[in-house]
């Protein structure tokens, strides 16, 4: 890995904050830059320059996690957000990334699990753990992307399964055999064509409007 990924915690139990800290420091690659117990305190600390990666707690008091993403995302686009959770609520899940979340993790996740979901999402992946993707996966019954026939291409319906499943940019580009480059150009076609602006709200209305 070239580059340290930064990476900020927003939880509020001391516990898990700690040895989210502590795992992301001892590991090679990453780097803890500021740990917050609420949503209130990150706004009136807000890290400067921004991290890469934010690992934010679901269940905050006082502002939600999901009102904190999407306060985020509206001053910092560039920045990417994991949801982490002690449970996998399907609302919850979808509000989420509606909102501009680019994964979900449980907090029971291993330490070889969270660091690699912070890595795919720094990369532009779509993280999930195992539990949390089946979930939205089997949420809908049909083939994916039925009701996109008419107006997405073969390879773009390629792109977008590739991007719900989770795959960075770079790893959609080395399974279609394309580069990066065209990747982005069809994702782009895509956010068009869906009439949204992120990779978060993608996936969340292909789910969520039963586009599957």
């Amino acid at each position: 890995m070239n580059k340290t990924i930064k990476v900020c915690i927003v939880d509020d139990d001391e516990d898990i904050r700690n040895g989210l800290s502590w795992m992301i420091n001892n590991s090679e690659g990453f780097e803890c830059v500021a740990v917050f117990g609420s949503g209130e305190e990150f706004f009136r600390h807000i890290p400067d320059p921004m991290p890469d990666v934010i690992l934010m707690d679901i269940g905050l008091p006082g502002k939600s996690g999901i009102e904190c993403v999407k306060l985020i995302k509206e001053k910092f686009d560039n920045v990417q957000i994991i949801m982490q959770t002690v449970c996998s609520e399907d609302e919850k899940i979808f509000e989420s990334l509606r909102v501009g979340a680019v994964g979900y993790l449980l907090k029971k996740s291993p330490t070889i699990k969270v660091l690699q979901a912070i890595t795919d999402a720094y990369e532009g992946g779509a993280p999930m753990t195992g539990e949390v993707a089946r979930k939205v996966l089997n949420y809908f019954q049909k083939p994916i992307l039925d009701k996109t026939e008419a107006f997405l291409s073969d390879r773009e319906k390629e792109v977008l399964e590739a991007l719900i499943e989770g795959h960075s940019y770079k790893a959609i580009a080395g399974i279609l055999s394309v580069s990066v480059h065209t990747v982005r150009f069809h994702l782009h076609n895509i956010y068009e064509k869906l009439h949204v602006t992120s990779r978060g709200e993608a996936i969340a209305k292909v789910l969520k409007n039963k586009l599957l």
